[in-house]
């Protein structure tokens, strides 16, 4: 597993990066809290030294996984691609059974958000309408029931 390719988009990638840089500078200042916090005495009773030392961990585990991610990560430009069927980094919008539009890109498990419109190959709807043409309909279960939509159009943007 650890050899797997990840797909993510550029913005992804980068929003990632970003993180990292930001853990990497709050790192030594977790380090100067914990001499702080030992420099007060019994460590056994010292709340700030265990509230550090609990932090250090966070970040160095949180350190560790972003740079395993990058390292693993297969940018994928969306305007490189096209064709008729849903693939990553396709936009693809559908008419639930209301005929109400939404529209979704469909991106990596660290980019996904929904309600901006981004959502994870693995989801539910991701994985229901990768490989699916324009007009095909699509059956989702969520934890909220089934939902269907139809494809209205895919577009690689």
């Amino acid at each position: 597993m650890a050899d797997d390719k990840l797909p993510m988009l550029a913005e992804g990638y980068d929003m990632l990066t970003t993180e990292l840089q930001r853990l990497k500078v709050e790192r030594p200042q977790i380090i100067d809290a914990i001499e702080e916090a030992r420099a007060h005495g019994d460590l056994s009773e010292n709340a700030e030294y265990h509230a550090a030392k609990e932090r250090q961990g966070q970040i160095e585990a949180m350190i560790a996984d972003i740079e395993d991610k990058l390292s693993r990560a297969q940018l994928i430009d969306p305007k490189t691609l096209s064709g008729d069927k849903v693939v990553f980094g396709a936009t693809v919008h559908l008419l639930d059974e209301d005929d109400k539009a939404v529209t979704y890109q469909i991106v990596g498990q660290t980019e996904a958000n929904a309600k901006g419109g981004k959502i994870s190959y693995n989801s539910p709807l991701g994985r229901a309408l990768i490989g699916r043409k324009k007009d095909d309909e699509v059956e989702v279960t969520v934890p909220s029931g089934d939902r269907y939509y139809v494809i209205s159009g895919i577009e690689f943007i």
